[in-house]
């Protein structure tokens, strides 16, 4: 179903009409009036399918103890309604592209299960602050290759444009420093699989409370380390990345430290369609996330908005009592597992740029209005023929509050095989408050000494 409403138009005319400038201020007035903060639609839909966002879910469910696996704050709630390939038509204006080409691909064993939607996402309110102020300054700079002005959460809260919209999803609010431990599984066609274990940790200079503006990073959003830890065969492998805020400016730059040299080397080759560290070739540099470094190499354009039944509140599949043999079944993750709810997204598509090389040669994201980040991805190859399939798993950090998620997938049609990254039900919660970063770990010389520990 497409949804029409005084919103949605106004939005569309929005898109006709503007480049890269900042909005006027009787446009950023409507994140206090008819959008949200981070430019939704307040209002539910005409069904009461959608609820009214009433500010998402920003305390901790009662039983919830800091330091620990979250909660699942809709434990009790049933399915309303499975969408198989058998009934599939009966919900085919709110299926996407994605969930179209699942059901398809695996008649017999895919499933749906369809839940009340909430729409939980929040963040602290001085983000909140931070981004109605971006509405006024936040600006694309070099062809939309960096950001100006804007800090702290989306640059572009009433979106204008599909490089706008794409930045919105790779500066969405994390906090300032993270760790974690996670694990990535590539199951064999039979469904084999050892875990690649690994650890990192970063600091997202974009949050920093201190900053004022896009100015203030120096051109580096974030400062990251990924050190896997097993299996055995690339343990001791270690990642450093600064990622760049205008790719124009100085484009990311990447080192990996080896055991087997015992050497620190840049590492141009992280970035683009590069396969991606730890993936078995099965995803490449840029889809961790669903997308992240340069968006140069596509022409960006914002299809429609839907309504459409996405996966939301994943909170069981993150949880601490299940096994990764529960989750990372074959032919695809266990379907009963997974929470789908109706939210409204954007569909934003990607097109290869002419006389531009990636092994993508057409992306399909569909975007969550509400937390602004990729929750599904449909990837075309050269031939125009769809290739894989990206999906995210959102959860909200309530005790931040951050909207997160417990783990992505990307499904190769052509292999039959997947991966899946950002598995902590084994390995332990996430550390939103890592104070104990420091700027001085992201260097080459430190990832060395990290690596031969």
């Amino acid at each position: 179903m497409r949804v029409r409403s005084s919103a949605i138009c106004a939005a569309a005319l929005f898109f006709a009409t503007t480049a890269w400038a900042t909005v006027p201020p009787e446009v950023a007035a409507r994140l206090d009036q008819d959008l949200t903060p981070f430019g939704a639609e307040r209002a539910g839909n005409t069904e009461g399918t959608i609820p009214p966002w009433t500010g998402g879910l920003q305390t901790p469910p009662p039983g919830y103890q800091p330091g620990t696996h979250h909660i699942d704050p809709f434990a009790d709630e049933e399915p309303l309604f499975t969408i198989t390939a058998a009934n599939q038509d009966q919900y085919a204006g709110r299926l996407t592209g994605v969930s179209r080409a699942m059901l398809a691909q695996w008649p017999e064993t895919y499933a749906m299960n369809v839940y009340p939607s909430h729409r939980t996402c929040a963040v602290p309110e001085w983000v909140y602050a931070s981004i109605r102020n971006n509405a006024a300054v936040g600006q694309l700079e070099d062809d939309g290759n960096g950001v100006l002005g804007a800090i702290h959460g989306q640059p572009f809260p009433v979106v204008g444009n599909g490089l706008e919209m794409i930045w919105n999803h790779m500066l969405n609010y994390l906090p300032n420093k993270i760790t974690r431990q996670f694990a990535a599984i590539i199951p064999t066609r039979s469904g084999a699989f050892t875990p690649y274990i690994a650890q990192d940790d970063a600091i997202i200079n974009w949050t920093n409370p201190d900053h004022t503006s896009a100015e203030d990073v120096n051109n580096i959003s974030a400062l990251y380390i990924l050190h896997t830890i097993a299996p055995s065969r690339v343990a001791g492998n270690v990642i450093l990345v600064h990622e760049s805020l205008n790719m124009r400016n100085g484009s990311r730059q990447a080192w990996q430290y080896s055991p087997g040299t015992r050497r620190v080397r840049r590492a141009p080759d992280i970035a683009y369609d590069n396969p991606g560290t730890n993936s078995d070739g099965m995803s490449t540099a840029d889809s961790f996330g669903g997308f992240n470094g340069a968006p140069d190499r596509y022409d960006w354009r914002v299809v429609r908005k839907m309504e459409a039944y996405i996966p939301y509140n994943n909170y069981r599949l993150g949880a601490p009592d299940l096994e990764y043999a529960d989750i990372a079944q074959m032919p695809h993750l266990n379907p009963d597992l997974i929470r789908f709810e109706l939210h409204r997204v954007w569909v934003l598509e990607a097109n290869l740029r002419p006389n531009t090389r990636h092994t993508y040669a057409r992306r399909v994201f569909y975007i969550d209005e509400d937390t602004t980040g990729i929750v599904q991805a449909e990837i075309y190859d050269s031939r125009g023929e769809l290739w894989r399939l990206q999906e995210g798993y959102p959860t909200v950090a309530y005790e931040v509050p951050a909207c997160v998620g417990v783990a992505g997938i990307s499904y190769d049609l052509n292999n039959g095989r997947y991966i899946i990254g950002g598995l902590l039900n084994q390995e332990g919660p996430i550390n939103f408050f890592a104070s104990e970063l420091d700027e001085n770990r992201y260097t080459p010389s430190y990832i060395r000494r990290l690596g031969t520990r």
